[in-house]
């Protein structure tokens, strides 16, 4: 993606604010507004779960100390249904007035893009929004593109997705007739088959294309 297409992008922001203090949701909404980043508020983690989209936002600014339900708990919850539901998460920046080395680990190691300690100061919190919506802009990218494929997959046989996880393993045809209590000739089939409704050529081309998906995605189908 080049640069100018990501500076596109990035002015059409919106990002969601998750803190239970309405001072720090208007001054961070107002700090946005100064970088033309939309923004929509929300005051409880159950709020934002009832009632918000998540491929609506860019970027998810978390108040770890959130009253009920707080950040992390919000954070382990979006990470479940993320895996669940296969549903893109947006970059997660984390907020605290509490923070400590153990926390800023597990929450960087779970997969949030940063972690700021209140009061950040303006600027780290507008650079760090900024990288938020620069890797947004990639990783979006690479799920639409995953979803496709998902779905091109979804249109399989059983059988031949049961192929098509043993031709992705490495497995020869004789192999895989082995493993399926099926003839060669029948592998060679479905592996045509599978080539054909994925727009590939070759085994080759059918492993670089399902390269950064893991068959566990395809087989709970």
């Amino acid at each position: 993606m080049n640069p100018a297409t990501l500076e596109s992008q990035s002015s059409q922001a919106c990002v969601a604010i998750i803190d239970d203090d309405s001072s720090v949701r208007n001054s961070l909404a107002m700090l946005l507004e100064t970088k033309q980043w939309h923004s929509v508020e929300f005051e409880r983690a159950h709020d934002f779960l009832s009632n918000a989209k998540l491929t609506d936002f860019n970027c998810l600014v978390v108040d770890v100390r959130i009253p009920e339900m707080n950040g992390l708990e919000l954070f382990d919850e979006l990470l479940r249904r993320s895996k669940q539901q296969h549903q893109y998460l947006p970059p997660v920046i984390f907020l605290s007035g509490h923070g400590d080395i153990p926390l800023v680990v597990r929450v960087l190691k779970q997969g949030a893009v940063d972690f700021l300690e209140k009061p950040a100061d303006h600027r780290s919190l507008l650079d760090a929004i900024s990288r938020a919506l620069q890797t947004d802009a990639r990783e979006r990218e690479n799920f639409q593109s995953q979803a496709a494929i998902l779905k091109e997959i979804a249109e399989l046989t059983q059988r031949e997705r049961m192929v098509l996880t043993e031709v992705v393993a490495g497995y020869l045809g004789k192999q895989i007739a082995d493993h399926l209590n099926i003839s060669p000739k029948t592998v060679e089939a479905h592996r045509l088959h599978i080539c054909q409704k994925l727009n590939v050529r070759t085994s080759m081309e059918l492993a670089a294309k399902l390269r950064d998906i893991p068959p566990s995605l395809w087989q709970s189908f």
